[in-house]
């Protein structure tokens, strides 16, 4: 790691490893991971709005079985924890990005 790596925040990526733990990436924001993240977390987040509109759909049918509304749940899970994880990643580089930017006034 050089000196410059330890003055930037890691990035939350929008995906676990093999163990299911975090993954984190050191860089600059240009570089082929961070771009590959950020097509993965506009992906998820594309997913979770068409879940939406399909959840709607289902529970306006009087029709759907259980079993269509356990998938349903388990997708809106699945969902939730990507846009969760996103919210997370985007909110930390938020506040970096704050905290090195000059304050108006010097305050």
């Amino acid at each position: 790691m050089t000196h410059a790596d330890r003055d930037r925040e890691p990035r939350l990526l929008p995906w676990t490893g093999a163990d299911g733990k975090p993954c984190y990436l050191v860089t600059d924001g240009t570089g082929y991971l961070s771009r590959r993240a950020d097509t993965v977390e506009d992906t998820q987040l594309a997913m979770a709005d068409e879940l939406l509109g399909h959840a709607a759909d289902l529970l306006a049918d009087r029709r759907v079985t259980e079993d269509q509304l356990r998938f349903l749940l388990a997708r809106m899970r699945e969902s939730l924890t990507d846009v969760c994880r996103i919210a997370e990643s985007r909110g930390a580089r938020l506040a970096a990005t704050r905290s090195t930017r000059p304050t108006p006034g010097g305050r």
